[in-house]
């Protein structure tokens, strides 16, 4: 059994030219195009540093080569691996498949992969809320959690306390539904986590919160919980495997101790990469007038 838990800090990535034209040439061709029609610098980091980590990932782990992997999203938008699996005379049939998923928020890029299980992974950082009060906040988020969450939620007397019990509820919801493949019809409520009382820390994952469905207990559901830094929840949801047959109605294998997530620099990422396709001068361009954007409405306000 496998477990991957990798990190990128996009927010103080700060690629240069010939960085980014051979990152943006180690991707597929519709991933660049869709990279480069995102309007702020920060989404096309976020989603190269996306890209690359789903391939690394596959390239190092799956061990097929780069330029033979092809991903594709499903209906729902998860990403998934369309290449097909070569079975040698040396395969075992028996190895479980891996599932994978990508979140991105913040200051960062995860991906969380598991062998035999499904997988989902959110990450969300404690930030206020940009148009109202927390109070008011909160009030236009009700219906996402149940009566007891929201008593968790706001248990605490500090604003700031309050923020971080609601983004730590809000990421194991939304590891869930993106491993399940559920999308955004799900009714939120359906689901209730009754979060561990012991702290989240970065340097390790805790394992002790529980999930009611239908006010149901899931004792075949995992949930991994920690901290990038103070302000980033990771949230890693681990289900039985979706496979056909009568195994599926074994309870799944215990997963592996929780695995900490690793912080990879851009070396990382493209250590194993190779050339998709030919550079263009004009992903450059696009990129660097999004970066530059911020700054040039500065002096703007400023010469008002």
């Amino acid at each position: 059994m496998g477990s991957v838990r990798w990190a990128f800090r996009c927010g103080s990535w700060t690629p240069t030219r010939p960085d980014w034209l051979f990152a943006a040439r180690c991707v597929q061709r519709e991933e660049k195009d869709r990279i480069g029609q995102f309007v702020f610098a920060r989404d096309a980091k976020s989603a190269m540093a996306g890209r690359l980590l789903l391939r690394k990932f596959v390239h190092d782990r799956i061990g097929i080569p780069w330029s033979e992997i092809t991903l594709e999203r499903s209906p729902r938008g998860k990403p998934y691996l369309a290449t097909p699996m070569k079975v040698g005379p040396d395969s075992l049939p028996e190895t479980p498949s891996w599932s994978f998923n990508l979140s991105h928020q913040g200051d960062y890029a995860v991906l969380a992969a598991e062998q035999g299980m499904q997988v989902g992974v959110d990450i969300m950082k404690i930030t206020m809320p940009g148009s109202s009060s927390v109070p008011e906040f909160f009030r236009i988020m009700t219906r996402q959690f149940t009566a007891y969450e929201w008593s968790v939620i706001q248990s605490s007397s500090l604003e700031h306390q309050q923020l971080a019990a609601f983004y730590r509820h809000w990421a194991l919801k939304e590891s869930f539904i993106k491993a399940i493949g559920t999308g955004l019809g799900f009714n939120l409520q359906r689901v209730e986590f009754q979060v561990s009382p012991e702290p989240l820390s970065q340097t390790g994952a805790l394992r002790q919160t529980k999930m009611l469905l239908d006010e149901e207990e899931e004792d075949n559901w995992v949930f991994e919980e920690s901290l990038l830094d103070a302000d980033h929840h990771v949230a890693v949801a681990l289900g039985p495997a979706d496979n056909a047959g009568s195994s599926a109605l074994l309870p799944p294998p215990p997963p592996p101790p929780p695995t900490s997530f690793t912080l990879l620099s851009f070396s990382d990422l493209i250590a194993s990469a190779s050339p998709l396709t030919e550079e263009d001068p004009a992903c450059w361009d696009s990129f660097k007038m999004k970066a530059e954007a911020p700054q040039r409405q500065r002096e703007a306000r400023a010469s008002e």
